[in-house]
């Protein structure tokens, strides 16, 4: 049986340094790396959590998920790593509303470069929204790393209380 082609390619260029998968093994020495250690919000074996390095609009400091193995886009992905994902994805979320009181949450996720894919490595945004942030009709700036860390801090301890309020007692498991 010959199997078919890939339905894709991969868009990253000969020599790609992954700045996700730096991140995630503690280096950020690469010159093209805006990542810095104290963006880390959460790392367990198959996630990271992380404030973007990039901002829309007057309400800065939103958080990535990304598989600690390096996966392209969401087509690489088991089915068990996207529920994890999707379930980090909902307490990132619950950790916004603690942390920061936003009216809302929104998350998206980006393939290709026709999808507005920019960095070759699986990742999806999670995003406390207001109704004056316009977050659609804005263009990324970058945020300071002080800002950002000080949003990782925050997000960090949220996260952790969400995280702990979830595995039932005595277990030490998730649900």
């Amino acid at each position: 049986m010959t199997l078919p082609a890939p339905l894709w390619q991969s868009h990253a260029p000969q020599g790609y340094v992954c700045p996700f998968c730096g991140l995630a093994a503690g280096d950020v020495s690469d010159p093209g790396n805006r990542c810095e250690l104290s963006d880390v919000v959460h790392q367990d074996d198959e996630l990271l959590v992380f404030m973007a390095c990039d901002g829309f609009g007057p309400h800065e400091g939103h958080a990535m998920i990304v598989p600690v193995r390096h996966y392209e886009a969401l087509y690489d992905l088991s089915d068990d790593l996207l529920g994890k994902i999707g379930a980090m994805s909902r307490d990132v979320a619950v950790a916004m509303k603690l942390a920061w009181n936003p009216e809302g949450t929104s998350v998206r996720q980006h393939n290709e470069p026709a999808g507005n894919q920019h960095v070759w490595h699986y990742h999806l945004h999670v995003f406390p929204r207001y109704r004056d942030d316009m977050l659609y009709r804005q263009i990324r700036h970058p945020v300071d790393v002080e800002v950002r860390a000080q949003k990782a801090q925050e997000l960090s301890a949220a996260l952790k209380q969400v995280l702990a309020d979830r595995r039932p007692p005595g277990t030490g498991q998730g649900r």
